[in-house]
């Protein structure tokens, strides 16, 4: 056993971009508490929660830190937030 829990919380979007968006800004929001990873962080459609989308970019950083772009971006990785 790993020791690690993770906690599923299903939330409702009306499309997948409209999911990753949410999660987006949620997974932002929370990394105010030190347990939150939002590179972990996946969306699936309701029936068919087996095939997940990754929400945030994955890498980890100088710092052990992981980039805060969305999964898929183009460019090198940040911890700020493009305009």
């Amino acid at each position: 056993m790993s020791g690690r829990y993770v906690i599923h919380l299903p939330v409702v979007a009306a499309d997948l971009p409209a999911a990753q968006r949410l999660a987006r800004v949620v997974g932002r929001w929370i990394t105010v508490l030190p347990m939150m990873d939002p590179g972990e962080m996946t969306v699936s459609e309701e029936d068919e929660q087996f095939l997940r989308h990754r929400v945030f970019c994955d890498l980890r950083m100088s710092g052990g830190r992981r980039c805060v772009l969305r999964d898929g971006h183009d460019g090198e990785c940040s911890r700020r937030l493009r305009r």
